[in-house]
This record gives structure tokens, C-alpha cells and sequence, in this order.
């Protein structure tokens, strides 16, 4: 969180995509985080199901969910609409199912919705051995590493939010180029 702040300080997005909501405490700290900022951005939370949403998340006025695959025509749709209506640089959070295909595929949705100077976080790419859960299988950093060999000029790798030692996203912190 202590890093998504940071982002979002410096970026000044106008809106905030995050694939993957849950209970969407994530989500209101986004908004809050714009909020004191002085932004009036948008956050867009995409998922499959939102029945675990805390209440209090709909209370936002810029908070809009979106019930949906990340990787579907529809969120694809939303996301082009949304970027109509605030323009300005994005944060994106790819956070949701964290297989190496669904990764993947996210990434490649991405290419003509991102910007030159957008931001993007590919969550648990500490999983499957580096250096956590050896036993998960491909995930969002053998995505990352597919993605790079087909697109290997997308995004610059930011290390400036590897700084405490250890995160839940080695190598998945992307500035679009």
C-alpha cells in the first residue's frame, strides 16, 4: 500500500483500474487515495463476483464496479469509455485469477488501453518459487516473462518499489513506454 501511494502521488491518475476486487479494501483505499490527492479520479474494480464487497465500498461516489471477467469484451469496452471520459494517465492493478494464461491474457487486453506513461502493477509475481508458493505453477511472472518476449519494448520495469526488501511484485512494477 505503502508503494501504491507513492504511485499515485507522483502520477496524478485520473482513473484507477484494479482486476481483481474481493471485499475491495483495496478498492476504497484507492479512492480515499485520490481523494488526498486532490484528484477527482475515477477507480474501476473488475471481477467475477462481487458478493463479498463491503458495504461501505458503494457508498463512494468514485468507486464503480464492474461484474465481469478482466479479460472480457466488456471490461475491454468499460475501460476504453472510462479512459474517454478522465482523460489523463491510469494506475492498473492486474491482481485477480494468478495463473500464467489469465495473466497473460490481461497483459495483451492492456496493449491499446494503456498509454505512454501509464502505470501498471502485476500483483503475486512472487508466487510459484520466487521466492513463495513453489507448488502454485505458472503465474503472473511467467506471464510477464511471455509477455516481454512478444512485447519486449511495452513497458520500462520501474525498480524504485523493490526498496523495503521484499514485495508481493518483484519485477511487476511497469511504466508503459
Amino acid at each position: 500500500m505503502w508503494n501504491y501511494q507513492e504511485i499515485i502521488s507522483k502520477l496524478k491518475p485520473s482513473v484507477i483500474i484494479e482486476f481483481g476486487t474481493y471485499n475491495g479494501g483495496a478498492t476504497k483505499f484507492f479512492a480515499d487515495t485520490l481523494y488526498r490527492n486532490d484528484r477527482n479520479g475515477i477507480v474501476l474494480s473488475v471481477d467475477i463476483n462481487h458478493s463479498h464487497i463491503d458495504p461501505k465500498i458503494l457508498d463512494a461516489s468514485n468507486i464503480r464496479l464492474l461484474t465481469a471477467s478482466s479479460t472480457s469484451n466488456i471490461t475491454r469496452d468499460t475501460i476504453r469509455e472510462l479512459r474517454e471520459e478522465a482523460p489523463g494517465p491510469a494506475f492498473i492493478i492486474i491482481d485477480s485469477e494468478h495463473s500464467m494464461k489469465h495473466t497473460l491474457e490481461e497483459l495483451k487486453l492492456l496493449r491499446d488501453l494503456t498509454k505512454k506513461g501509464d502505470y501498471v502493477v502485476v500483483e503475486d509475481t512472487n508466487i510459484n518459487g520466487h521466492p513463495v508458493l513453489f507448488e502454485h505453477g505458472p503465474g503472473p511472472w511467467e506471464a510477464l516473462e511471455k509477455y516481454f518476449e512478444q512485447y519486449p519494448n511495452d513497458y520500462i520495469r520501474d525498480p524504485r518499489h523493490d526498496k523495503f526488501g521484499i514485495t508481493a511484485a518483484p519485477g511487476g512494477y511497469l511504466i508503459r513506454a
